[in-house]
């Protein structure tokens, strides 16, 4: 079923929605994937938010940066998934999944073993640190670092003000440090 444009009308119809899929699914799943720490409720997340994403394409605006609106569509997904039916994953440590998706691997040195190393064990510090804190932060933090979402298209978003994304980006970046101090590494 295609829906009818208005003339001037940035609005998505169903076919479209393909575009966004194809221009913003990598960051999508990455998200998803930070927030579930598990490849196949990543997998699943992902599915959910595009069938959302489906029913709500009417809503989506072209001109209102669009992958903001996916980005909320999952976060509020995840967030209901979870307090509907708890998460399982205090159950049995995750380990890292390391894939194309994710985002922070180029940032990786590789001209000594030692380096690799030293820069491994700092990640996954800050993944620890970062899936410790509470959902109000950990939401904008990884909006903002894994999706590249602005202060503005977060606070969008989530429907909070700019002050409160800023806000909460800077907690929880003074209790990753905090985190990373407490554990040894000095500088951060």
């Amino acid at each position: 079923m295609k829906l009818r444009k208005r003339r001037g009308d940035s609005r998505l119809d169903v076919t479209e929605l393909s575009h966004l899929i194809e221009s913003f699914g990598k960051d999508i799943y990455g998200f998803c994937y930070k927030l579930t720490r598990d490849k196949h409720q990543a997998d699943d997340l992902y599915q959910d938010t595009f069938l959302r994403a489906t029913e709500l394409c009417h809503k989506i605006d072209n001109d209102q940066n669009p992958k903001s609106f996916l980005i909320a569509i999952a976060a509020n997904t995840w967030k209901n998934q979870k307090r509907k039916f708890g998460w399982r994953h205090n159950i049995a440590k995750i380990v890292a999944f390391q894939d194309d998706y994710d985002n922070t691997s180029h940032l990786i040195d590789t001209t000594t073993p030692e380096l690799v190393a030293l820069t491994n064990e700092l990640h996954t510090m800050v993944d620890m640190a970062s899936e410790s804190l509470n959902d109000k932060l950990k939401i904008p933090l990884y909006m903002y670092y894994t999706a590249g979402l602005s202060v503005e298209d977060i606070a969008s978003a989530l429907k909070i003000p700019t002050g409160t994304v800023k806000s909460r980006l800077y907690k929880a970046r003074k209790m990753i440090k905090e985190y990373m101090e407490v554990n040894g590494y000095e500088g951060f």
